[in-house]
């Protein structure tokens, strides 16, 4: 299987990396400035599971030629419209596209743009950075990749994904029920995006503060709120995870949005209207209701902030 990774940063390079070195056809579709840094340094990952490195193979945007079996986008949501247009002729009849983004309105822009039947749902739960250096640094040891079908059950393409991602050094999942995975890995996302970018700390710390714990699971709620108004109930064990995640006293985690505004870098929050609904931008925070209208007024206050 030929893998067009979109995008050299964290999420793809770490994923991309441990690909590579368990022998697959990798190649990243980078920019110029990248291109030449992987060429010096090569592909560096400081793991909890180990440190490793790569000799990446990469391909610039206006080099892409042929198709390719499976592209893997890993961009932020704000690059996706010019990645599309980097990656569009690595996309053949039987290519698969499986993006790890946060958010879900991007589902729809790459039906629109390549045809529902070549995306498939998938996520990541992955806490990781790139550094000054350009290395991938993984802070904790959560590798999730998760993936299925949009319409659930499992097919050829699953069972391909599946023989490929084997023993690649992370853990690999395809679901029979994308989209629930997708929603409440959303629900997380504008929890913990939200409350760490909110009051720009960990969860451990807003843990510690007076009042932490009440707003953290005030957030919670109205994501819970959100996703099943949209279909997607929130599962018992999805829910009890997250219980835990946020109430785990010292806790270092912070999202990738919050190292995004300490390091002056864009982010993918929005600033949508005070109800999420139809009008809410797609991918942004708070996660939009496809089916009901609804005040949610935390969410909108983070996003004012």
């Amino acid at each position: 299987m030929r893998i067009l990774v979109i995008g050299a940063g964290a999420l793809g390079g770490y994923f991309g990396a441990c690909l590579v070195r368990a022998g697959r056809d990798v190649t990243f579709l980078v920019r110029q400035r990248r291109a030449g840094q992987l060429a010096r340094d090569g592909m560096q990952v400081l793991s909890p599971h180990g440190d490793f490195k790569v000799a990446p193979t990469t391909v610039s945007p206006d080099a892409v030629r042929e198709p390719f079996d499976l592209v893997l986008v890993a961009v932020k949501s704000y690059s996706l419209d010019e990645a599309m247009e980097h990656f569009a002729p690595a996309i053949g009849s039987h290519t698969m596209i499986l993006p790890i983004l946060n958010g879900m309105g991007h589902i729809d822009r790459l039906s629109r743009r390549f045809g529902a039947e070549r995306v498939m749902g998938g996520m990541a739960n992955i806490s990781c950075g790139l550094d000054a250096e350009g290395r991938i640094v993984q802070f904790m040891p959560l590798n999730d990749l998760v993936y299925g079908e949009m319409p659930g059950g499992f097919s050829d393409r699953t069972r391909a994904l599946e023989a490929c991602f084997e023993g690649a050094g992370f853990n690999a999942r395809a679901s029979d029920a994308v989209m629930q995975d997708m929603w409440e890995k959303f629900v997380q996302l504008g929890l913990g995006a939200g409350i760490t970018c909110l009051m720009r700390a960990s969860l451990g710390d807003i843990l510690a503060a007076p009042g932490g714990r009440e707003a953290m699971f005030e957030l919670f709620d109205e994501c819970c709120a959100v996703s099943t108004a949209s279909g997607f109930a929130p599962r018992p064990a999805f829910i009890e995870f997250d219980r835990t995640l946020i109430t785990t006293a010292g806790s270092p985690l912070k999202w990738s949005m919050l190292r995004d505004i300490e390091r002056g870098s864009a982010t993918e929050g929005g600033r949508p209207p005070p109800r999420a609904g139809r009008d809410s931008p797609p991918g942004a925070l708070p996660p939009y209701a496809p089916a009901s209208s609804f005040f949610v007024p935390f969410s909108y206050g983070f996003c004012l902030g």
